[in-house]
């Protein structure tokens, strides 16, 4: 699947609200760092006067999801938003 791995049987069904990103994760927490928006924003080379940046939950719970077809079904119209409907990556 693409994004979460073959027979997860529940996962969390996540939007941002800063960059409008939805997606799959196997963590059930209500708000989480946007895997999209928040690794544009994390610069990893800190100097000693720099301030250490602050991490933002900008993911939102909005489904739990349980049951392997449903997470299967979920994924697969996930995906097929994001690829256009190309199957190429499986």
């Amino acid at each position: 699947m693409y994004y979460v791995e073959d027979g997860t049987k529940a996962c969390g069904f996540y939007e941002c609200r800063k960059c409008g990103q939805r997606f799959l994760d196997v963590r059930h927490v209500k708000t989480m760092p946007c895997p999209y928006c928040s690794s544009e924003t994390m610069d990893m080379e800190i100097g000693p006067d720099d301030e250490i940046p602050e991490v933002r939950e900008d993911a939102e719970l909005l489904e739990w999801i349980e049951g392997e077809e449903n997470v299967e079904r979920y994924d697969t119209l996930l995906s097929l938003a994001v690829t256009g409907g190309n199957y190429g990556w499986i």
